[in-house]
């Protein structure tokens, strides 16, 4: 998994979830696409399974789900008589749990993502046809129409916002992870930082973040020790032992180890969370099709009327990312400015 699978390199992404999620399955899929062997619910059944085969890194769930007719009708002809949505995930080689990896079956693509995609494409009446590919690929087959719109943790951001459109889903958040007893909380004022030790991955955009408030903390004459470990292996023996106070990091990633390690003596919660694109902006992940396509409004429709009846936080929930929800999905939302994509 790329870097910079949510922005661009070692500034935005999903570095440490994707080590997780390596040492986690233990899989390896190779070449740069293949049709994922996603398990399919029928939309007519009126239901879809969600965190099937996902190893723990979420609770299996079924829910209620069909077609609504006032919705599908706004989809692009093509698209509608075609009876299938073709759905962009760019999880190869690894994949990056908890959003989308290999199943433990050893060749399911399950995650947060792809279950997101199934449940909006029964409330569109089609199929999902699910298409896996590498970061770079995934862009690929949205510009040459061989899928119709990714669902893969992209940020929306205004640069791409020149040839895509969007539908928001999910809020793009870092996050900080403790020891399951520490008192400690963030409060969304760097200044809660003082007298911490905080372990950081290098070069990544939660690290420039961190950094930035340092400066600001020795400025004021406190200080904000940061520390750097070569994986989450590392990190996490750091931070049980009580070497480092908190971890920096993507909040989804930190949702899978919170969810792998319940419940053991590494047992540790989430913290509070940040927005990736900064202080003074919310971001987002968004569905992403090519611009102009037409799909952005019938997607954001499917996902309104999924947190309208209650069932996109039971999704959230059961990929234990309820602390990413957002309260309605938006077409082409203000997204990360162009001198900062």
């Amino acid at each position: 998994m790329p870097a910079h699978f949510s922005r661009r390199s070692l500034i935005r992404g999903i570095t440490a979830a994707t080590a997780v999620a390596t040492l986690a399955t233990g899989l390896a899929a190779c070449g740069g696409e293949s049709d994922a062997a996603t398990t399919t619910d029928n939309a007519a059944s009126g239901s879809v399974t969600v965190a099937r085969l996902s190893n723990g890194a979420g609770k299996e769930t079924t829910l209620k789900v069909s077609e609504v007719k006032s919705i599908s009708a706004r989809l692009p002809e093509s698209v509608r008589k075609s009876g299938t949505l073709r759905i962009g995930v760019g999880a190869l080689p690894a994949g990056f749990a908890p959003l989308a990896f290999v199943g433990s079956d050893q060749k399911t693509l399950t995650g947060a993502e792809p279950d997101l995609a199934r449940l909006v494409a029964a409330v569109l009446g089609l199929k999902p046809e699910v298409k896996n590919s590498t970061w770079e690929n995934l862009f690929v087959g949205i510009d040459s129409g061989k899928v119709d719109v990714g669902f893969s943790n992209i940020t929306d951001t205004e640069e791409r916002k020149q040839k895509y459109e969007f539908a928001s889903y999910r809020q793009d958040n870092l996050g900080w992870e403790v020891q399951k007893d520490s008192k400690w909380n963030f409060d969304g004022n760097y200044e809660n930082l003082a007298g911490l030790t905080v372990s950081v991955s290098n070069g990544t955009n939660q690290e420039k973040i961190l950094l930035e408030w340092k400066k600001k903390l020795e400025s004021e004459g406190k200080k904000l020790t940061v520390k750097y470990f070569q994986d989450r292996n590392s990190t996490y023996l750091a931070l049980n032992s009580g070497k480092i106070d908190a971890y920096f990091g993507p909040n989804p990633g930190i949702a899978y180890n919170i969810a792998k390690t319940a419940g053991t003596p590494q047992a540790t919660r989430s913290a509070g969370t940040y927005s990736g694109a900064g202080e003074t902006l919310q971001g987002l992940i968004a569905a992403t099709a090519k611009k102009d396509s037409g799909l952005a409004e019938p997607i954001a429709a499917a996902i309104n009327h999924l947190i309208e009846n209650g069932t996109y936080a039971k999704w959230l929930a059961a990929w234990n990312l309820s602390n990413e929800a957002v309260t309605t999905s938006e077409i082409n939302p203000p997204g990360l400015p162009l001198d900062n994509s």
